[in-house]
């Protein structure tokens, strides 16, 4: 009999421990459930959190580099607006009749040119002229003298040689179309196209 009881005391005492054990385990499961729950919960707040400032980094570099841009724009087309404003004041030279050399009042137009040249990043283009008088052939030579005499001046006044190129145009563009001397001294020039450069 006390065996009897033995047996049943050990049997009791395993079957609480089997309550007891399987009670904890459940306990443990019900809070890793939970904190896999909060883990879940911390990382998708987390990971938004992260998108968002993401997406508020992005939208700032866009907003600085527009805006970069956008002054970038603004600053060339005011230097253009200027190089156009300085071009218009750039003034042709005149020469004397069958003549390359640079008359004293060309002289002084030619400083202010230069100074206008030297301002900004430019090509130039100087173009000779001469009136319908003489033979095409002679004036393409003395329309090219007049260009040349005139960038040989210019480079002279410190508007470097590599920034200018000359062609002669001869007679073919007059600038007046008349058939006297009034309509000829207009048409003996060198004459300048101011291209900016970027």
């Amino acid at each position: 009999m006390k065996r009897k009881i033995f047996i049943v005391g050990i049997f009791a005492v395993l079957v609480m421990c089997l309550v007891f054990l399987s009670g904890c385990a459940e306990k443990k499961s019900v809070v890793k459930e939970g904190a896999a729950e909060d883990q879940t919960v911390s990382s998708q707040t987390a990971a938004k959190d992260t998108a968002k400032e993401d997406a508020e980094r992005l939208a700032r570099e866009k907003a600085e580099r527009e805006a970069r841009e956008r002054a970038e724009r603004e600053r060339m087309e005011s230097e253009k607006r200027a190089a156009a404003s300085r071009a218009d004041n750039v003034k042709d030279i005149y020469f004397d009749f069958d003549k390359s050399n640079i008359r004293p009042d060309a002289r002084e137009v030619l400083k202010a040119n230069a100074e206008i040249f030297l301002s900004g990043n430019n090509k130039i283009v100087i173009e000779g002229h001469c009136d319908e008088r003489g033979t095409a052939e002679y004036n393409m030579a003395l329309g090219e003298r007049r260009a040349q005499e005139t960038k040989k001046y210019l480079t002279n006044l410190g508007v470097s040689a590599a920034t200018m190129k000359t062609i002669s145009y001869g007679e073919e563009h007059p600038i007046a179309s008349g058939h006297d001397e009034a309509a000829w001294a207009k048409n003996r020039r060198a004459s300048f196209v101011v291209n900016p450069q970027k």
